[in-house]
């Protein structure tokens, strides 16, 4: 991974407990937040006393090289939300303006929690299909803005070797959206819940209460528990 090609676009603590539905039990879990990116999640959980840890390959840089890239595209990706305006939802979020606030606010508080983080386990560096993680280490993990929105650039059988390898480190996986890029249903969804099926793990796409990709208001949960 070359730096110059990533694209860091972190979300806020309150859009992961709304894509995720995460309830305040939920956040009682053992967490793992898979493709976290520059998210502010794992920072204000653990201020909260909650146990979680973030894989990314991204982690690989240090602080300041994020945050120099951070920096470089800022500008560049609002000015394209702004071109592309109609493919969002401005509620929550009621302008470009204001999604740029969010947005540098999360991944502001990332970067002031990055070192400390790291030397605490707390982000980790690592990409899918393999994960350095024990079989069912976590209650809950989840994956944001990563599997399914990029069914273009990643295959059928990639989608489907990464989110077995999910269930394998965690007892139950949400996946958001489930959209791609084009704002239309992922093409590889059914297959994957098809085949999922076929190794007993249970699938159910769960109404979110979120949505700023226009229709990406659903979450993939999938249960690592064997059904009858």
């Amino acid at each position: 991974m070359e730096l110059n090609h990533i694209v860091p676009w972190g979300r806020s603590f309150a859009e992961y407990k709304a894509m995720f539905q995460l309830s305040d039990a939920d956040l009682q879990k053992t967490i793992l937040g898979c493709g976290d990116g520059p998210a502010a999640f794992n920072y204000q959980l653990n201020k909260l006393g909650g146990t979680v840890q973030s894989v990314d390959p991204i982690y690989q840089f240090s602080r300041l090289e994020l945050q120099h890239r951070i920096d470089a595209i800022y500008d560049d990706v609002l000015t394209q939300v702004a071109a592309h305006k109609n493919n969002f939802v401005w509620d929550t979020i009621k302008s470009v303006t204001e999604l740029g606030q969010i947005r540098i606010q999360a991944m502001n508080d990332f970067l002031a929690d990055y070192d400390s983080g790291k030397q605490q386990g707390r982000y980790i560096t690592g990409s899918l299909p393999v994960l350095e993680f024990s079989d069912q280490q976590f209650d809950l993990v989840l994956c944001s803005h990563f599997l399914f929105l990029y069914s273009d650039h990643f295959s059928l059988q990639q989608h489907i070797d990464s989110i077995v390898e999910l269930c394998r480190v965690g007892k139950q996986v949400r996946i958001y959206p489930l959209l791609s890029l084009d704002n239309q249903l992922s093409p590889h969804l059914e297959q994957v819940r098809q085949t999922l099926k076929q190794q007993h793990l249970h699938t159910e796409l769960q109404t979110v209460d979120y949505q700023f990709q226009q229709g990406a208001n659903q979450m993939l949960v999938i249960s690592s528990e064997k059904v009858n």
